[in-house]
């Protein structure tokens, strides 16, 4: 049975620049061979939970400020509209044409550059409580004994007013804040994860929770969370990516 995983995504530059984080998730694509992909991105936030339905999902270029090199690149992994007409019955959600986001093509393009894989993209209702967006992943789990990986796509921590260069060292609130996920995830520890707003410096790593709330759903799909990468970009941006079995 395939995981449920929860990707740090960082920075959109991250599609183009060989840091650790670039290098671990080309190598955790070749381990995960799913037949599609169903994603939950901190960058499609709607009030109620939308299913894409297209066919061919255009690549959203959802930035700016970044080299024309980055829109550029295109991502044409097909879409599955058979399976989000079946996810929207399940799940009681509308269909919608929508694209990708980077916080669905930029992880998936470095997983499976041959973009073959189809990919259905669930937006996230950032304004559901926590406890519902983990029931929202538990109604997700049965995808994985089906050959198809449930991902949420957000980042550990998400403070971009405190970007620093690239290749600082983290703050101790960022380490602070990073090292409780990693604990209460490697404990199965969900009531604390439910309540992760209160946690050391969560407010400083999360002005606003919508790069958290993914990780929430993709707990609800999987077991107990294990780390498999850790790294941090531009001194605040922790890469984590945890495995829910």
């Amino acid at each position: 049975m395939l995981p449920s995983l929860f990707i740090s995504h960082g920075s959109p530059m991250l599609a183009l620049t060989p840091t650790p984080a670039h290098r671990f998730l080309r190598e955790l694509g070749q381990t995960l061979r799913p037949k599609a992909i169903v994603v939950v991105s901190a960058h499609w936030e709607t009030p109620e939970l939308l299913i894409s339905q297209s066919a061919h999902p255009e690549t959203l270029h959802d930035f700016g400020g970044f080299p024309a090199a980055l829109f550029a690149v295109q991502y044409p992994a097909p879409g599955d509209p058979a399976l989000a007409a079946t996810l929207g019955k399940t799940l009681g959600a509308r269909l919608v044409e929508r694209g990708m986001d980077h916080g669905a093509w930029v992880p998936l393009s470095l997983m499976y550059p041959e973009a073959r894989l189809p990919v259905v993209s669930l937006s996230l209702p950032s304004r559901w409580s926590n406890a519902a967006l983990m029931e929202l992943g538990q109604r997700l789990a049965h995808l994985r004994s089906e050959g198809i990986l449930v991902v949420g796509s957000g980042s550990l921590t998400h403070n971009l007013h405190a970007l620093l260069p690239q290749g600082s060292q983290a703050p101790g609130w960022v380490d602070a804040f990073a090292d409780w996920a990693h604990t209460q995830l490697e404990k199965d520890a969900r009531e604390a994860l439910l309540t992760w707003q209160t946690a050391p410096h969560a407010q400083r790593n999360h002005p606003t929770p919508e790069h958290f709330q993914p990780l929430l759903v993709a707990m609800g799909a999987g077991g107990q969370g294990q780390r498999l990468h850790h790294s941090v970009e531009h001194g605040v941006l922790a890469m984590d990516v945890y495995a829910f079995n």
